[in-house]
C-alpha cells in the first residue's frame, strides 16, 4: 500500500519497489512504474496501484473420484502480475487518493479466478482416477494438470498474470475411508510384527541355549582348573613347608652358633671385668689406706695443735683472772663496810631472778626507816 501525505492541498505519494503506480490526470498517463514519488492533486488524479511480486495462494477444495469416494486437495499456487496495464486496465486497481487503500477487491478477485480454474482441472483429472490410485498417484498427476491447465488458460495472460508454480500440498479421502484403507497395511505391518517377535524370541530361546551350553561348558572348564589349582596349592604348600623347614633348621643352626659365640664373649669379658674390678678394688684399698693414715697423722697433729691453743688459753684466761681477782680484791679492801654492803646487795639483786611487784608492810618499812635513821646519825 502507498504511503499518501498532505500539504496545502496537495497530496505526495511514495510508492514500494514491489508496487506499480500509475497516475493519470486529466485523462493522461502522467507516471507510470514501481517505486514512484511524486506529487499530485486529488481532484484530477486517478491512482492505481498493481503488486508485482510473487503471491502465494493457498485453495483447498474437495474432488471425486471414478468410484465415488470424497478427498480433500490443498494446493498452493504462486503467481505474479507480469503485465500491470493490462491488469489495471482489466481489473480494479484503483486506490483511494487521500488514504491510499483499493477501491475494490483485485486480489480477491483473482483468488477466486485461480481457484476456479484449478479446481476445475483437479476435479477433470480425479473423476477419471480411482481413489487408490489418486492416492499414490494423485499428488503428481493434479500438480501437472492444474499446472498445464493454468499455463493453458487464455483468461490468465490476458489479464496480465503469470503462473510462477504449481504446489499439490496433499490429497487425503475422508476420515473414515482413510481408517478404512489403513486396516490393511496396520494388519500387516502388526503381522510382521508379530513375525518378527516370534523370530526374534526363537533367537533369543537359541541363543540362551548356546549361552548355557557355553555356561556349562565354562563350568566344567573351571571345575578342570580348580582341581588343577588345589593340586598345585598342594604341591606349593608342601614345597613351602620343606622350604620354610630347611630355613628353620639353618635358622637354629645359626641362632646357636651366635650364642654359643655370644656365651663365650659374655664370660671372656665378665673375667675381664671381674679382674678389672679386683685390680680397682686393690687400688682403691690402698689409696684408702694411705688416706686413712694420713688423715690420723693430720688429725693427731691437729688434736696436738687444739690441745697446746687450750692450754695456752686456759693459762692466759687464768692469770687475767687472778689479776682481775687481785685488783678487785685490793679495791673493796680501802672501802667501807657500807659501801660493801650496797655493793653485795647490787651483785644480789643483779643475780636474782625478775620479780614483778614488792610488797613492805609497815613494819617492815618503818624498821628500815629506823636503821636508815640511825645510820645517818652515826
Amino acid at each position: 500500500m502507498a504511503d499518501i501525505t498532505r500539504r496545502l492541498g496537495w497530496r505526495h505519494l511514495r510508492g514500494a519497489p514491489t508496487a506499480h503506480v500509475r497516475h493519470h490526470r486529466s485523462g493522461e498517463l502522467a507516471h507510470d512504474g514501481p517505486g514512484l514519488s511524486f506529487w499530485f492533486r486529488s481532484l484530477s488524479a486517478a491512482l492505481s496501484e498493481v503488486p508485482v511480486d510473487d503471491r502465494e495462494l493457498a485453495m483447498t477444495f474437495h474432488a471425486r473420484t471414478a468410484d465415488f469416494q470424497d478427498v480433500t486437495v490443498q494446493a498452493t499456487v504462486t503467481y505474479r502480475v507480469s503485465d500491470p496495464a493490462v491488469a489495471a486496465a482489466r481489473l480494479d486497481f484503483s486506490i483511494d487518493p487521500d488514504t491510499g487503500i483499493w477501491r475494490g477487491a483485485p486480489l480477491e478477485q483473482l483468488g477466486t479466478l485461480l481457484t476456479e480454474t484449478a479446481q476445475q482441472h483437479a476435479l477433470d483429472v480425479l473423476a477419471r482416477t480411482s481413489l487408490s490410485s489418486a492416492l499414490v498417484d494423485g499428488v503428481t498427476a493434479v500438480r501437472e494438470r492444474v499446472a498445464a491447465g493454468l499455463a493453458a488458460e487464455p483468461r490468465l495472460p490476458a489479464t496480465g498474470i503469470e503462473i510462477v508454480a504449481v504446489r499439490v500440498v496433499a490429497l487425503r479421502p475422508e476420515p473414515e475411508v482413510e481408517r478404512a484403507l489403513r486396516t490393511p497395511a496396520r494388519e500387516q505391518i502388526q503381522q510382521e510384527a508379530d513375525r518378527a517377535t516370534y523370530e526374534r524370541r526363537a533367537v533369543a530361546v537359541e541363543r540362551e541355549r548356546a549361552i548355557a551350553e557355553n555356561e556349562l561348558a565354562s563350568q566344567i572348564e573351571l571345575a578342570r582348573r580348580e582341581e588343577q589349582l588345589v593340586e598345585q596349592r598342594g604341591t606349593n604348600t608342601r614345597r613351602e613347608a620343606e622350604e620354610n623347614a630347611a630355613a628353620d633348621k639353618v635358622r637354629a643352626e645359626a641362632e646357636a652358633t651366635r650364642s654359643v659365640r655370644l656365651a663365650e664373649a659374655e664370660a671372656a669379658r665378665s673375667v675381664k671385668l671381674a679382674e678389672a674390678e679386683a685390680d680397682r678394688q686393690v687400688r682403691l684399698a690402698e689409696a684408702e689406706a694411705v688416706r686413712t693414715e694420713r688423715l690420723g697423722q693430720a688429725e693427731a697433729a691437729r688434736t696436738v695443735r687444739l690441745a697446746r691453743a687450750e692450754a695456752e688459753a686456759a693459762r692466759e684466761v687464768g692469770e687475767a683472772r687472778a689479776q682481775a681477782q687481785a685488783a678487785w680484791l685490793r679495791v673493796h679492801g680501802d672501802v667501807d663496810v657500807a659501801t660493801l654492803h650496797a655493793l653485795t646487795g647490787t651483785r644480789l639483786a643483779e643475780n636474782l631472778p625478775h620479780i614483778d611487784s614488792v610488797t613492805i608492810s609497815p613494819d617492815v618499812l618503818t624498821g628500815l626507816l629506823s636503821r636508815l635513821g640511825a645510820g645517818e646519825r652515826e
